[in-house]
C-alpha cells in the first residue's frame, strides 16, 4: 500500500533531449528532401532559373495586352486635340455638344446648339470630334 503505481501513458519512456534531436535531424531530412524535390523540378530546360524566364513572359504580354494599346489610344487622342479648328462640332467628357468658335493655347470657345451660349473648355475635356458622318449615322 505504501507505493502508488503511475499508469504507462504518464512515465517517460525517453529523455527529452533525445526528442528535440530526433525532431531536428527530421527537419533535416525534410529540408534535404524539398530541395532535391525544387532542383529537380527546375532542371528541365531553364536549370536553376526556371521561373525566371515565364516571369519575364508574363511581364511581356501584360505590356502587350494593357500598355501599348493605351499608349496608342493615348497617342491617338493627344493628335485629336491638336487637330482641333473652329468649326469642328465637338463632344465634352460631360455630355455637352457644340461648335467650336475660337481656340487658343489650351482653351476651346464652344457655341451649344438651342440658345448660342457660348461656354470655355480646357482642350482636355474634350472626349471626341463629331462629324457630319457620325450625324448621318446615328
Amino acid at each position: 500500500m505504501g507505493e502508488r503505481k503511475i499508469p504507462n501513458f504518464l512515465r517517460k519512456t525517453r529523455p527529452a533531449k533525445s526528442f528535440v534531436r530526433s525532431a531536428r535531424k527530421q527537419d533535416v531530412a525534410v529540408n534535404v528532401l524539398g530541395m532535391a524535390m525544387l532542383a529537380g523540378s527546375g532542371a528541365g530546360i531553364f536549370g536553376q532559373f526556371g521561373g525566371i524566364p515565364l516571369l519575364l513572359l508574363m511581364f511581356v504580354a501584360m505590356y502587350f495586352l494593357l500598355i501599348a494599346p493605351n499608349q496608342r489610344k493615348q497617342k491617338t487622342w493627344a493628335a485629336m486635340l491638336a487637330a482641333l479648328k473652329p468649326g469642328d462640332r465637338v463632344t465634352t467628357n460631360g455630355g455637352i455638344r457644340g461648335v467650336i468658335v475660337s481656340v487658343k493655347d489650351d482653351l476651346l470657345v464652344v457655341r451649344t446648339a438651342p440658345d448660342g451660349v457660348k461656354l470655355e473648355f480646357v482642350k482636355s475635356a474634350v472626349a471626341a470630334v463629331t462629324t457630319e458622318e457620325d450625324n448621318s449615322k446615328a
